[in-house]
């Protein structure tokens, strides 16, 4: 039931009464181009989640983000306006990682095809991901950024970013009892009021211009630690994945693939 409370508050829309990034700034404009920004629609309701650009045809985010349709704003600051720099994308096809499990968040790791390629230029770019599955060590300071709101029912438009400092494993397993270090990152200083919190899952966590990791889970309160999805982890399903789907310059907006689709049938990493 925690875990669930949890997840649910992650996953709360804009201006529903939650909190977005804790003890951080706003963000220079554009100073994150690989930011994407999700409008999640679903049976039960409309929610919001964070992604990143990892190539002109795909977003990664948390598998926990997963709708009947998303659309993706690629170059946005300010997320209620029209702002010349944004390009509005609708997600062809959803892929959630094979053997996620949305009752201990394992394998919390999604990729997104889209409908049409994004353009690259200085507002939208993508983030470079691990060359390898070294080690992230404690003590590494690392960004996080998304959108949401700044307290109880104060919602900010603009793109909010705060440094974070990677722990040791032992501090999540003592506070989670379904942490995994194998595959997720211990993220947060319990000495210091800074963490992701609701509406930023699916954000990355940035080091040394590299995407490490994926907002997953936290307390619930918005205190560190939290939990981030290892992205190294998950390098070989990653690449089997984009290679296997491609998107060409001019697809066509019109076409019979379902938003989601069934992603058993990949090789898991």
């Amino acid at each position: 039931m925690q875990l669930l409370l949890i997840l649910v508050a992650f996953l709360l829309p804009p201006g529903a009464g939650a909190e977005e990034i804790v003890g951080g700034r706003e963000a220079r404009p554009h100073s994150h181009p690989y930011m994407a920004y999700l409008r999640i629609q679903s049976p039960g309701g409309g929610a919001a989640c964070g992604g990143f650009l990892v190539r002109e045809d795909f977003v990664m985010t948390a598998a926990h983000c997963l709708g009947s349709t998303i659309r993706v704003i690629l170059g946005a600051h300010n997320i209620s306006r029209q702002e010349r720099t944004q390009q509005r994308i609708q997600v062809r096809r959803a892929i959630p990682h094979p053997r996620y499990r949305r009752q201990n968040l394992q394998n919390d790791i999604m990729l997104l095809q889209l409908e049409n390629r994004a353009t690259r230029n200085q507002f939208v770019r993508p983030v470079a991901l691990p060359q390898s599955q070294a080690q992230l060590r404690p003590g590494s300071r690392c960004t996080v950024a998304g959108w949401g709101l700044v307290g109880q029912n104060r919602p900010t438009d603009t793109l909010r970013d705060v440094q974070l400092e990677v722990q040791r494993n032992q501090v999540c397993s003592n506070t989670f009892n379904v942490f995994n270090g194998q595959s997720q990152i211990c993220v947060g200083n319990q000495r210091e009021r800074k963490t992701a919190f609701r509406g930023d899952s699916g954000g990355p966590l940035v080091c040394n211009n590299v995407a490490q990791g994926i907002v997953s889970y936290g307390n619930g309160v918005g205190t560190p630690p939290e939990v981030f999805t290892k992205v190294s982890s998950y390098l070989p399903w990653i690449s089997r994945t984009m290679r296997l789907f491609k998107t060409t310059r001019n697809q066509k907006r019109h076409h019979t693939t379902p938003p989601l689709m069934d992603s058993s049938s990949l090789e898991q990493s």
